[in-house]
């Protein structure tokens, strides 16, 4: 399998050029507005939050690029424009126009996208401005990637990138991406916000399928609290500039790209999980020989969700207790007699036996990893499915306690 390094960004791609800027949406001194754009107009694909209260920007975007090209797009940190009414889609609306005016394109090729506090309206003059500067100060290389992945950043303690090249055909093909997202995430079709870019020729049909997949092995499988965000948003843009021969579904450079594609997705969704709001661990959960995949992936998912389990892992408490309940009741075909709890290589539970005082003591050195495996093996099948998340711990309760005051 690909693995992507945790380096390079959404620049990284030919074709791209990127920027972050203070423009003070909501704080001053911080970089809150990213401008993404391309030389010319892309192959584009995105996918949104099923949330029924979906922000204005994700609104307007499902319009946008249901056309299947794009060339820019503009985010903000601070103010999610969400359940903002007409009044929101109109300031979206202002807000990719003057992006287009910035970058001297049409309208209709430039995406939108926020992040922040729901119910607040967007300060249009102020986005007018922060667009005008970050078209100034679109740029290439590292610094370009760190301050665009810096100016979407809400909880986030860290910025999240990721990137990648392959070979398709004879040419060298380059995937690169930023995201954030560290909290509310619990996403159905998304992240909290992902952006993708590549220099591959693919038709705008097969970007589509490709991201689907990728989606379903990555930000499909990050769990942090259970709750899903109205601004969930991931999307992918594809230049064209590496000279490939034009890349269709079901072809074998089809396969190599969408395993490119989600190598990005997946380091990028493991960044997000282990920048948990609070998150003192990262952990995945793995359901394995499990009846159907189904039955895995919900077993595993119930068992990250956990408010239990996540505290135990925090207090660095091997209670598999929680983990085989929590599997118990996902609507899993599960059989305790049958089953093993696994922390690292160590088992805590195997099919009725308990550990004992002298396993207990192998258990404690598995959970003082800053990274920690929890597998349960279900012996019913040979399904598999992993759930990337991370421990609770009480800063997770700080700071949504007061993340609008």
């Amino acid at each position: 399998m690909i693995q992507a390094k945790c380096e390079g960004g959404v620049t990284s791609a030919a074709g791209f050029r990127a920027a972050g800027v203070e423009a003070g949406v909501r704080h001053a001194g911080r970089r809150d507005v990213a401008l993404l754009a391309a030389d010319s107009p892309c192959s584009a694909a995105a996918m949104f939050t099923t949330n029924a209260v979906a922000a204005a920007p994700v609104v307007y975007d499902r319009a946008a690029v249901a056309g299947g090209r794009a060339q820019a797009i503009l985010v903000n940190s601070g103010i999610a424009n969400a359940c903002t009414g007409e009044k929101g889609l109109a300031d979206a609306r202002k807000c990719a126009e003057a992006a287009a005016a910035a970058l001297g394109i049409d309208p209709s090729l430039v995406l939108v996208a926020s992040t922040g506090v729901i119910g607040r309206r967007l300060p249009v003059p102020v986005m007018v401005k922060g667009a005008a500067a970050a078209a100034a100060a679109l740029s290439r290389g590292s610094a370009a990637d760190e301050d665009a992945s810096r100016a979407i950043m809400t909880t986030d303690t860290r910025p999240k990138r990721a990137s990648v090249a392959v070979k398709i055909g004879s040419r060298k093909v380059t995937v690169g991406g930023m995201c954030k997202g560290s909290g509310m995430i619990e996403p159905n079709m998304a992240t909290m916000l992902g952006f993708i870019t590549t220099d591959a020729a693919i038709s705008p049909a097969a970007l589509k399928r490709a991201l689907k997949l990728a989606v379903a092995k990555s930000f499909n499988r990050v769990v942090v609290d259970g709750d899903e965000s109205t601004n969930d948003s991931v999307f992918v843009l594809a230049s064209g500039a590496a000279g490939n021969k034009t890349i269709s579904s079901g072809t074998p450079d089809f396969r190599v790209f969408t395993e490119a594609l989600s190598a990005v997705c997946v380091s990028l969704a493991r960044q997000m999980a282990a920048d948990g709001e609070g998150a003192t661990k990262f952990v995945t959960v793995t359901v394995r020989n499990a009846a159907t995949e189904r039955d895995a992936e919900r077993a595993a998912r119930a068992i990250a969700r956990s408010p239990l389990a996540k505290t135990a892992w925090f207090g660095k408490d091997p209670n598999w207790g929680r983990v085989l309940a929590a599997a118990g009741y996902s609507g899993a075909k599960v059989d305790d007699r049958r089953a093993e709890v696994f922390y690292g290589r160590t088992w805590a539970y195997r099919k009725g036996k308990v550990a004992d005082a002298a396993q207990l003591a192998k258990l404690a050195g598995e959970l003082e990893k800053k990274e920690l495996d929890v597998i349960v093996d279900l012996h019913l099948g040979k399904a598999c499915a992993s759930i990337y998340t991370c421990d609770f711990s009480l800063d997770y309760v700080h700071i949504n306690a007061d993340y609008t005051t």
